[in-house]
């Protein structure tokens, strides 16, 4: 086996559903807020990267002989071979696609780390099981119907309400839901810019899904369809038991309004990709530097199903890798100097095969490698153990082996970008250990 360089250093440098019962003035403290602010939230922002993107081609083992021996015709050439169709060298044994070459930068900063050899511990390939595993943060268990980013948003404001916990699962959630917990600095916490709310964010605290800022009437004129969606969310079984909050979430909307959204620009010379995806992540830098307390974001980039003609330096898997790297490189140039309180995470449901199908394609596998950037993280490495490609080390004789649990890498990131005290929680029937972190983040 080969032992994956761990290089760990300290930075120098400096709406489907909305939560109930929130004051409008914290908003109107919000927007008016300097966005220098010692009290900025930090952040963490999920990229899904749906349909099991193949993990071999996007951080390529060129320093494996038996990856060029399995994928004789979408393997991505050595760095040596041709700067323009070849790997971009990482540290001399793994390289970036060339697609991938926007984020670069990142990497020679020490902003951008990669763990390798990483997923589900169960055993799964249909897409469907495994997605909602990595949301649940609960491979194998059918049953659990939040997210872990729910969990961890309740979680992380429970820390700061008079103590109390989650009694019960996730009643305290549901206190907070019903505006029973006095949330001062609630609304807008945890976001996905999706047509529906993704499973991760799902649960019983209060999250919202915003197909698009300008269509869900927060950066326009006004939304009869938003007011007749919260008339509905608002009336219980029981009579209008929170118009209130209500009333106050509406008052929050017009806030936003006031502040004109629509006016907003990124910054000079940056240009997001003119994709859903490009947009998504555009919203997403609006809404953190409109400084409104967004805590979590989430965004999905799909179309990694690769069983056919997937392509090597070029082709269907590198048109791919180059939404998401300029998605991501635009992002971080927006966020700019925000960047120290931003971590971005790819994840995707699992690898795929390490040998090539009949078809110039890959099929479902089981390990795969994910991104973490941002100012805060120790970039500059490919993290974690990394088991080899000869057939006697794959899982099943087929895929690249697991040896980093994703909850490990999850665990990481929210204990020390994020604060979390409780994993537990977070991630029940598992124990985050910080002896299994791999040094992503200092």
């Amino acid at each position: 086996m080969r032992t994956i360089p761990r290089r760990m250093f300290l930075k120098n440098s400096g709406l489907a559903l909305l939560t109930l019962g929130m004051p409008p003035e914290f908003l109107t403290r919000a927007l008016l807020a300097d966005t220098a602010a010692a009290t900025r939230k930090k952040t963490l922002i999920c990229i899904f990267q749906r349909g099991a993107v193949d993990g071999l081609n996007m951080v390529v083992p060129f320093g494996e002989k038996a990856y060029y021996r399995v994928r004789r015709s979408i393997a991505i050439d050595p760095p040596r071979a041709s700067a323009e169709e070849g790997a971009l060298d990482l540290d001399g044994f793994f390289g970036l696609h060339p697609s991938l070459e926007p984020v670069l930068p990142f990497w020679r900063r020490g902003e951008l780390a990669v763990v390798h050899a990483c997923g589900s511990p169960h055993p799964t390939r249909s897409h469907f099981e495994a997605q909602d595993f990595m949301e649940t943060a609960a491979p194998g268990v059918k049953t659990t119907r939040d997210g872990w980013l729910n969990r961890l948003l309740a979680e992380n404001r429970c820390v700061e309400c008079d103590g109390r916990t989650l009694a019960g699962g996730n009643a305290h959630a549901a206190d907070h839901a019903a505006g029973q917990a006095g949330l001062a600095s609630d609304l807008l916490r945890g976001i996905a810019i999706a047509p529906e709310l993704p499973l991760a964010l799902r649960g019983a605290y209060p999250t919202l899904a915003i197909p698009d800022l300008q269509r869900f009437g927060v950066a326009g004129g006004r939304d009869r369809s938003l007011e007749t969606t919260f008339s509905e969310l608002y009336r219980g079984s029981s009579g209008d038991v929170v118009s209130g909050a209500a009333d106050q979430s509406f008052d929050a909307i017009e806030l936003l309004r006031q502040a004109d959204p629509t006016r907003y620009s990124p910054r000079d010379g940056v240009e997001y990709p003119r994709t859903p995806f490009g947009r998504s992540l555009q919203q997403i830098a609006q809404l953190v530097k409109a400084d409104v307390g967004l805590e979590v974001a989430f965004a999905d980039l799909g179309g990694w199903d690769t069983h056919l003609a997937q392509g090597g330096s070029r082709g269907q898997l590198a048109n791919r890798l180059r939404e998401l790297a300029a998605g991501i490189a635009a992002l971080y140039g927006d966020l700019d100097e925000r960047m120290d309180d931003v971590v971005v995470i790819t994840m995707s449901e699992f690898g795929r095969t390490v040998a090539e199908n009949g078809s110039g394609g890959t099929d479902h596998g089981h390990g795969n490698c994910m991104l973490i950037l941002g100012g805060a993280v120790s970039g500059g490495s490919v993290f974690g153990t990394w088991p080899g490609l000869e057939a006697g080390q794959l899982y099943e004789r087929r895929d690249l082996a697991i040896t980093t649990d994703f909850r490990d890498v999850f665990g990481e990131v929210v204990v020390r970008h994020l604060g979390a005290r409780n994993t537990d929680r977070v991630f029940p029937g598992y124990t985050i250990d910080s002896r299994r972190f791999r040094g992503v983040l200092a």
